[in-house]
């Protein structure tokens, strides 16, 4: 095969690599082939093309027996043992691991990663090659619709097929993006005989405007709720998966919003314009946004806010009783997490033996009998999650007490980290002295909890926000199919297209936090009460709504503690052009002592401390290069179009 760009484009690539051989997948009984006027022939038929593609998009949750998804300054792995895993290789900015490193490091992220391992074989949805065989698919099935090849079908159920298709192909373009710029924007299907390219990248924002009309067309032929539908109440209560309305409508947003960001505002094709010093500050620029962007993305996104608030739309906020449903269920038989909130999912192809593996990652080794490889949470990033009465820590008005770190937090704090004192084991065992030892969290100097970096928490902070708190070897609370431990992230949550829309708005109208779209009866601010009105948080304060950069770190904020471990800090931090500054390239860890003896009985976060201090543990010495993920060197030296990003 001499013409490499031809299997990028056209997705082969996808198939061959862990599939197939190229001799194997030609070498096929001609009656193992479906013809062009079998497939597409009626909507059946048709929308069986079109479903493999909501199985392209991989699990982040699930890559690997221990998945490192978290890149920004939020997450810390344990040093030694897991010095493979890609968050070691984003913390070291060696990103070309993804594909060249230790073998664990192209397992354990989802970027590049196929396995070739059939036992292996669900952890190997990846973005790139799976994404541009989805595009490649996209673009086979458009064709078929031009050439009429649906014969049997009426007008709704081809539209229901072409509005599904144009949200794909977006949604395929936008995640490729995110990582690596603009790319050529392939609308059609590439001739298998074609050998002449000079198909040029695009700037990002050329690449925007073209998945905004593929998202504006999905958003005009597809319902709000397929169940509502002739043609999806023939599959009734199955169709929470399928791209609807609020689908491309919460994506156009989002996709306006990334283009009027920081980094694609100031950058080309990934040829990032923007000069950094040599301690990494982003010199003689402006971090601005390119405000008509954000306004397109505000009106997009108030219009998703005004039907969600009209009840015209199947979301809402869940309860924050049920908070934990956004991310996993228990004893649910089987349910998929993210309840009335998840927008868009992809489907589930893993078995359960991983859920129960994924949730040791979240344990120290003692309590789990797992990996030896705890993912814990940064005491830099646990501050983010600021006190009950909305205030952030380091506001002198906040409250907050270094002798009483843990009282009076944001309810979301309680919810997903675990500090020093709490509970860990109901079921102790007299037989097994570790059970007693460890069950009340020991996080403070010499603690048990911390008594290792390599199986233990490096940090003083575990993060308990997809598992259940009891989960651990004695209450057994994980273990077997019947407790049904199930554990997924969402693309996009409704609670984010709140937080999007307050970005989008104070970037793009003026008044900052008083800045609203004419779309949307709320406020930048107001959008971001919502989400704290949920967790019981105090509104924005006054103090921070008035000017824009002050409103815009507690958007930030509110972001960083809402979507916490969700794998977006890492991109939020790259489009804002934070990632190499500080303090957003520091990881450190909290030290105290308990200040007097222990009460079991006592309430955790009333518990006193003293000698209370953060120190370092990683500084990412990134720079210009890491705002842009590489591409292999086989893929850029196909034609001089087609170049690698700046750096590598």
């Amino acid at each position: 095969m001499k013409n490499k760009f031809n299997i990028l484009l056209c997705g082969i690539a996808a198939l061959l690599m862990g599939i197939t051989s190229c001799t194997d997948y030609l070498d096929k009984s001609p009656d193992a082939i479906i013809g062009e006027d079998e497939a597409f022939k009626n909507f059946k038929n048709f929308q069986g093309f079109v479903e493999e593609m909501y199985n392209l998009g991989p699990d982040v949750m699930r890559h690997f027996w221990v998945s490192s998804f978290n890149w920004g300054e939020d997450e810390i792995l344990t040093l030694n043992e897991a010095d493979y895993m890609f968050g070691h290789s984003v913390d070291r900015g060696t990103y070309r691991d993804a594909f060249l490193g230790d073998s664990r490091a192209k397992q354990s992220n989802y970027l590049y990663r196929v396995e070739a391992n059939t036992e292996q074989a669900r952890f190997g949805k990846n973005i790139w090659s799976s994404h541009w065989y989805g595009i490649r698919k996209c673009n086979m099935a458009f064709e078929a619709l031009e050439n009429g090849l649906m014969t049997d079908a009426s007008q709704a159920e081809r539209d229901m097929i072409k509005g599904q298709l144009h949200f794909m192909r977006a949604w395929f373009y936008f995640n490729i993006t995110t990582y690596w710029g603009g790319m050529p924007y392939i609308d059609y299907a590439i001739p298998s005989n074609e050998t002449n390219f000079d198909l040029p990248r695009e700037t990002y924002q050329e690449n925007a405007d073209k998945m905004a009309a593929d998202f504006k067309a999905a958003a005009e032929l597809l319902p709000v709720d397929w169940d509502d539908t002739e043609i999806g109440r023939r599959t009734d209560g199955n169709n929470e998966l399928r791209a609807n309305k609020i689908w491309a409508l919460a994506y156009l947003g989002k996709t306006y919003l990334y283009a009027a960001s920081p980094l694609m505002e100031q950058g080309v094709n990934g040829k990032s314009t923007v000069n950094f010093g040599s301690n990494g500050e982003i010199q003689s620029i402006n971090m601005g946004y390119n405000k008509e962007y954000a306004k397109k993305a505000a009106d997009v996104l108030g219009e998703v806010l005004t039907m969600v608030e009209n009840g015209e739309t199947q979301y809402k906020l869940v309860p924050f009783e049920k908070y934990s449903d956004l991310f996993y269920t228990h004893k649910q038989n089987w349910l998929m997490p993210g309840s009335t909130e998840a927008i868009v999912r992809s489907p589930q192809y893993d078995n359960g033996d991983s859920f129960w593996r994924q949730s040791n990652s979240y344990q120290i080794n003692d309590m789990a009998s797992g990996d030896g490889i705890t993912l814990c949470p940064t005491a830099n990033y646990v501050n983010y999650y600021g006190m009950a009465n909305g205030m952030p820590l380091n506001d002198p008005d906040s409250g907050f007490d270094k002798t009483h770190p843990w009282k009076d937090r944001d309810p979301r704090f309680y919810h997903d980290i675990v500090y020093d004192g709490i509970k860990m084991v109901d079921i102790t065992d007299e037989k097994d002295p570790l059970s007693i030892e460890l069950q009340y969290a020991d996080l403070g100097n010499g603690g048990k909890y911390v008594a290792s970096q390599d199986h233990h928490s490096r940090t003083g902070y575990l993060n308990y926000k997809f598992i259940p708190l009891h989960s651990n070897r004695w209450d057994k609370v994980h273990d077997g199919w019947g407790n049904a431990l199930y554990l997924k992230l969402s693309w996009l949550r409704l609670a984010e297209v709140y937080l999007f829309y307050a970005e989008a708005a104070a970037q793009g109208y003026s008044g900052a936090g008083n800045a609203k779209s004419p779309k949307f009866s709320k406020t930048a601010a107001e959008a971001i009460n919502v989400v704290r009105d949920r967790a019981g948080v105090g509104h924005v304060a006054d103090k921070y709504i008035n000017n824009l950069e002050d409103f815009m770190d507690e958007v930030r904020r509110e972001r960083a503690v809402e979507l916490a471990y969700e794998a977006h800090r890492f991109n939020d931090l790259r489009r804002w052009l934070l990632l190499t500054r500080e303090p957003y390239n520091v990881k450190t860890a909290i030290y105290f002592e308990r200040d007097g003896e222990f009460d079991p009985l006592a309430e955790p976060s009333e518990r006193k401390v003293k000698g209370w201090k953060e120190e370092v543990l990683i500084q990412r010495n990134l720079g210009t290069k890491h705002y842009w993920m590489p591409f292999k060197t086989e893929d850029v030296t196909m034609y001089p179009e087609f170049y690698q990003n700046p750096g590598w």
